[in-house]
């Protein structure tokens, strides 16, 4: 079929043709927009899930249905290297712009509030830099020893595109937690006045300095108390509740939680024979099947085994055989793309951490057995998680003795924590490709 026309999308964070089996996060975000502006109490979001579900596209998803609602956004993708003022005030700065308030006074009062904030120069406790780790990194926030001084100078060249004053003594008193608060009720305020409300969305919220989780929690919940219209939205991996709770024991109560996970069949099939229909095309029945099969219902590798398949296919019906005739074209660039870029991160102390892992996974699982189905099946399903005891039993060593490289991993995003003593590949089928690929 015309590769041109080929509608699947497997791009990172890119919006499929069909946003299938997301309804319910969309349908209850519409509530929270409608019950937060009608100043009613409702609490922010978190999704969390692991790579390559769909957690980017549902947060632009959600940013969306808060523009059509007439709020101000904004979005932000965190980095461990990074502290928050920067980017936070960035997109504050966006989400003021697109409330179109009236009056121009309040507006150049609040956007001076954002500048001052933005500017602050972090000094000690004052808890802007993430953990002390980043500060002095090309950061306007701070620096370390002798450092402090370019830091300043550094604040002094990089411009955060306001074009009024910075205001004096609101959200500037270095202290992350105060000005936050201060920040967010100003523009909070501002949003109350146009009738709406302001929406922050934050991606890979998981890799926040730990001192700017606590300011984020803090102050979102003193707005929630004072009624203010401001929502978060983070979007992180599996563990970001954890991360949460490690630093606000309220945080449980602050947030809604969406596990966001794999679609099931129906909404798979939904994912393929939409965009397909509007092309003239379909889909087998059988082919429906061996793609699940294939992508075991995870959204990325629906779109990259889509992708590939159309375009061996001849159509306009797309058969199991076109399926299994594209799957090692699909398999290649995901080895490449999605898990092969992200192993090369690794060390060799790392890498084999990773291996062990697989390979713990693979013992314990049900598919480990040669009479089960599992067995024998073409994409089993990795464990959840399994225990850090087994992957140092896979390697000989005693547990204390890998746990640099399991920090480090951690750090690097590849593998997570949910509980003590259990480790987890962020990326679904991590384990499957490094068992079928060596080194």
């Amino acid at each position: 079929m015309d590769p041109i026309r080929n509608p699947y999308a497997p791009g990172a964070g890119q919006r499929p043709p069909e946003l299938a089996g997301r309804d319910e996060q969309l349908h209850a975000f519409d509530v929270t927009l409608e019950r937060v502006a009608r100043g009613r109490p409702e609490r922010s979001v978190v999704l969390t899930g692991l790579r390559g579900v769909g957690k980017t596209v549902l947060l632009n998803a959600l940013r969306s249905a808060a523009v059509r609602a007439h709020w101000g956004t904004g979005k932000l993708e965190a980095r461990p290297d990074q502290p928050l003022r920067r980017p936070l005030s960035a997109a504050l700065h966006m989400a003021v712009r697109e409330l179109g308030h009236p009056q121009p006074d309040e507006v150049a009062q609040v956007l001076g509030v954002i500048k001052a904030f933005a500017q602050r120069e972090s000094g000690p406790g004052s808890g802007s830099a993430a953990g002390g780790r980043v500060a002095g990194r090309g950061s306007s926030t701070g620096g370390r020893g002798s450092a402090a001084g370019g830091a300043g100078r550094l604040r002094d060249r990089w411009s955060v595109g306001i074009d009024v004053p910075a205001v004096t003594g609101r959200a500037d008193s270095g202290d992350i937690e105060i000005d936050l608060v201060e920040l967010l009720s100003d523009v909070g305020g501002l949003a109350a006045d146009r009738g709406v409300g302001v929406a922050i969305f934050i991606d890979e919220m998981q890799d926040l300095g730990a001192d700017d989780v606590s300011a984020l929690c803090a102050a979102a919940h003193e707005i929630s108390q004072s009624g203010l219209p401001v929502v978060i939205v983070g979007a992180g991996l599996p563990h970001l509740p954890a991360v949460l709770s490690a630093s606000k024991s309220y945080s449980e109560r602050l947030f809604r939680y969406s596990r966001i996970d794999r679609l099931d069949v129906e909404a798979a099939s939904v994912a393929l024979t939409a965009p397909a229909a509007e092309e003239g095309a379909s889909w087998a029945p059988e082919a429906l099947w061996e793609m699940y099969a294939v992508t075991a219902g995870y959204p990325y590798f629906v779109q990259a085994y889509g992708k590939a398949v159309w375009d061996v296919a001849v159509g306009p019906e797309i058969s199991a055989d076109d399926v299994r005739m594209a799957a090692p074209e699909a398999e290649a660039e995901l080895a490449v793309g999605f898990f092969g870029s992200r192993y090369e991160r690794a060390t060799p102390a790392e890498r084999e951490y990773l291996r062990a892992m697989a390979e713990a996974a693979y013992a314990e699982g049900p598919w480990s057995d040669p009479g089960s189905a599992a067995y024998s099946s073409k994409l089993s399903i990795e464990l959840d998680s399994v225990p850090t005891s087994a992957v140092a039993s896979v390697l000989g060593k005693k547990p204390q003795s890998l746990s640099p490289a399991r920090d480090s991993l951690m750090k690097k995003g590849l593998v997570y924590s949910s509980e003590r003593g259990q480790i987890a590949f962020t990326v679904p089928h991590f384990g499957r490709y490094l068992r079928t690929h060596p080194d």
